[in-house]
């Protein structure tokens, strides 16, 4: 008989691509990662993984494997953990897959006292620019920023996510401190271009007004964490989410441009792959998440 436990190990090793890290997810050693897969493969007369000396990949019997499992994985990891839960704490391993920006500004900050509060419950905290796939790589929360496209996933909003035009007090005293939009361009702005490369407008709103600007970009970079460390440095505007530089600005690194204006939010969920009941650590995230968000916040307003 298959060891159910072994299909577990599997989809880690498959999803994270490493026999460590799937033993760093699961809070296992690597020697008993390597054993239970040797266990699986020679139930199945097949090997499953090609080792090479970056990484592990998936043979063909291996991706058959794991798209057959995936379902089965799934189904197990919420029951033991619904079951679990019945008898008082949440607990299991829960996870939780969000954009790089995001898991190391919000969830480095927040997750310490969750782990605190519920101390039968263990993070695998996935952190990717990409878009995971919850069902097949078996996650069991992911944080979603902007609008969500009609997947049948289940989302809970958690709020609007605050952008502000900021620069560094020596930028704006070696370029001087545009009064007016039509003043941006003669500045150096850092843009993130659209998912299909084309420079996006810079929109504010004041009220009734409206303005769309259409930037030059003197640098266009795809990642929010770049777009901050460049402006932290010197090399110009540019548009940051609050929970990236909110502390900067309220320490006086960072200065607000034009602060009576607002830029479009982005819109923050969190999403589930099922319409299933939600395991009890899944709702103690979700509870947790909506409980820190709190209306007001320099990064984020209350959904």
């Amino acid at each position: 008989m298959l060891d159910l436990n072994s299909f577990r190990v599997f989809e880690r090793v498959a999803a994270l691509k490493s026999f460590t890290a799937a033993g760093r997810a699961l809070g296992m050693p690597k020697s008993n990662v390597s054993r239970s897969i040797a266990r699986l493969e020679a139930e199945l007369g097949a090997r499953l993984f090609q080792r090479t000396t970056r990484e592990v990949v998936l043979t063909l019997t291996g991706q058959a494997l794991l798209e057959r499992s995936a379902e089965i994985t799934r189904a197990l990891n919420e029951t033991l953990d619904y079951v679990g839960g019945l008898s008082g704490q949440p607990r299991g391993v829960l996870k939780v897959s969000a954009g790089m920006g995001f898991g190391v500004n919000v969830l480095a900050e927040q997750l310490p006292d969750f782990l605190l509060r519920y101390p039968d419950i263990d993070i695998a905290l996935d952190l990717e620019s990409r878009t995971a796939d919850l069902v097949g790589e078996a996650i069991d929360v992911a944080v979603r920023l902007g609008p969500l496209p009609d997947s049948g996933l289940v989302a809970v909003k958690l709020g609007e996510m605050h952008r502000y035009l900021c620069a560094t007090p020596a930028y704006l005293e070696r370029r001087g401190t545009p009064k007016s939009f039509d003043e941006l361009s003669l500045h150096d702005t850092i843009e993130m271009p659209s998912p299909e490369g084309r420079v996006r407008p810079w929109i504010f709103s004041r009220g009734e007004e409206t303005a769309r600007l259409e930037m030059a970009p003197r640098v266009s970079v795809n990642e929010a964490l770049t777009i901050h460390r460049l402006v932290m440095n010197g090399a110009g505007l540019g548009i940051l989410t609050g929970y990236i530089c909110g502390p900067e600005i309220a320490a006086g690194r960072l200065v607000r441009l034009f602060p009576e204006w607002s830029i479009n939010s982005v819109e923050v969920n969190l999403v589930f792959p099922s319409r299933r009941e939600l395991a009890p650590a899944v709702r103690a995230f979700v509870d947790y998440m909506k409980e820190v968000n709190r209306s007001g916040s320099l990064w984020m307003s209350r959904s």
